[in-house]
């Protein structure tokens, strides 16, 4: 199948990359001539482990890159919009795609043949049928349902781990105002037998994709919430208290032999110092905001964000005990990124713990396996020493901080042990097992 994904961004690239990799031919296009550039070189435009791979092999042959998004689609059958939805304080921008889909619809005008229009963006229920289908309608002449279809296809991908989810997807949302949308979509995705489709229309696909991200982030805030309290009740770790509700029976899925495995949906019922990044934050404000809009009170969106974005100062406390003044005291932050396997700083609990040291007169040094060149778009040199490798930043403090759950740095007891003195280490992510460490603070202990 020929397809057009317009943006190549974190989701537009690695939609377009996997498709190719499925055997579509697919025109990537974007309005950043240097991104066009690299990706007909073979190069990703954003670091996502596996995607340099999957563009070396098909650019210039199945995958290739454009700015003219007119010529894409009328190579292509089906178009995506795939551009960003950031959030503003009050509810999600969409000017991004109502300039993308206006120039679609000026696209379809010379189209001959029945066109789809899929909106793989994040989008609050209502916006693909309410504001994109009646400016395709407006800028195209033409009728939807018609003459051209218009589909919502939401994407699960979790940054670090977007290549193998979209390859190895646990489900498919297919939403569409006709079975003829939904139709060519399911065409697209035939090289998926063995995956559960779920069809339906635009609002409701739009609605999935938030309240899965909803539900995953109330999971993060909860186990934070009760972290904090054990931390407040002493002699309780939060940890083995996690571990005793992972066990039951409604988290473990029973295995031949007696035995039982724990599902992904455990790994987000962890303690540590809350969740950043381009989905979650911007995802639940959207909905709550979108909840409000429509008169509905959204108590628990409110709360999960508001524990979220107190989470982070957890570290400056943990440390304020540790400290009688954090003046001078010489802190390694470890992992600056949001997650590990990216180098998406957006919205990183980093960042709240950096600026929230400098306050208190800490001279910080900070060590990321990928992000450094992001962080220094973020911190200067007076803020943020850079350094160059693990045992670089964990020279000559007196605190250590763990953002970041890379598996890097599992080897830190292993390269502080021997130092004299030892410096205070603090697990943001209760990575490292305690009992490691001779001097050993945490989330929720």
């Amino acid at each position: 199948m020929k397809i057009s994904i317009v943006g190549t961004g974190y989701v537009g690239i690695v939609t377009g990359a996997c498709f190719a990799e499925k055997g579509h031919h697919v025109m990537c296009v974007d309005i950043d001539q240097s991104k066009v550039d690299l990706i007909n070189k073979g190069t990703a435009p954003i670091y996502e482990r596996g995607l340099d791979d999957l563009l070396k092999k098909h650019a210039g042959d199945r995958l290739r890159a454009t700015t003219d998004l007119t010529d894409a689609v009328q190579q292509t059958d089906l178009s995506m919009i795939a551009v960003g939805t950031p959030f503003d304080g009050n509810e999600i921008d969409l000017t991004y795609i109502k300039n993308v889909a206006k120039q679609l619809g000026q696209a379809l005008k010379a189209k001959r043949g029945y066109h789809v229009v899929v909106v793989k963006s994040t989008v609050v229920p209502g916006t693909t049928d309410e504001v994109v289908l009646p400016i395709l309608e407006e800028s195209s002449g033409k009728k939807a349902g018609v003459d051209f279809g218009v589909g919502m296809n939401p994407e699960f991908l979790t940054e670090g781990e977007a290549v193998n989810e979209f390859m190895y997807p646990d489900r498919i949302v297919l939403g569409g105002i006709d079975q003829p949308t939904i139709e060519r979509q399911a065409e697209l995705y035939q090289g998926f037998p063995d995956v559960e489709v779920l069809r339906t229309n635009n609002k409701t696909a739009e609605m999935i994709k938030y309240a899965a991200n909803s539900l995953l982030a109330t999971c993060i805030s909860f186990s934070n919430e009760m972290a904090n309290l054990c931390a407040a009740i002493k002699d309780v770790d939060v940890v083995d208290v996690m571990h005793g509700v992972h066990v039951s029976r409604y988290l473990t899925v029973p295995l031949p032999g007696k035995q039982r495995a724990q599902p992904p949906v455990v790994s987000f019922l962890s303690a540590g110092c809350g969740f950043g990044g381009s989905c979650f934050p911007k995802d639940v404000k959207a909905l709550a905001a979108h909840g409000q809009k429509h008169h509905v009170p959204m108590d628990l969106l409110n709360a999960v964000l508001s524990i979220n974005e107190r989470q982070p100062q957890q570290i400056i406390k943990i440390l304020k005990r540790q400290f009688p003044s954090l003046q001078g005291v010489r802190v390694a932050i470890l992992g600056l990124s949001f997650r590990p396997d990216t180098n998406d700083m957006r919205e990183s609990p980093a960042i709240p713990i950096i600026k929230g040291l400098v306050r208190e007169g800490a001279v910080l040094k900070g060590y990321d396996p990928i992000a450094m060149d992001d962080a220094r778009k973020l911190f200067d040199s007076n803020e943020l020493e850079f350094c160059e490798s693990l045992a670089a930043a964990l020279s000559d403090v007196d605190a250590v901080v763990l953002v970041t759950r890379w598996d890097e740095f599992k080897r830190v007891p292993e390269l502080l042990k021997g130092k004299d003195p030892q410096p205070l280490f603090v697990d943001g992510r209760r990575l490292i097992e305690k009992q490691q460490m001779a001097r050993y603070a945490g989330i929720g202990f």
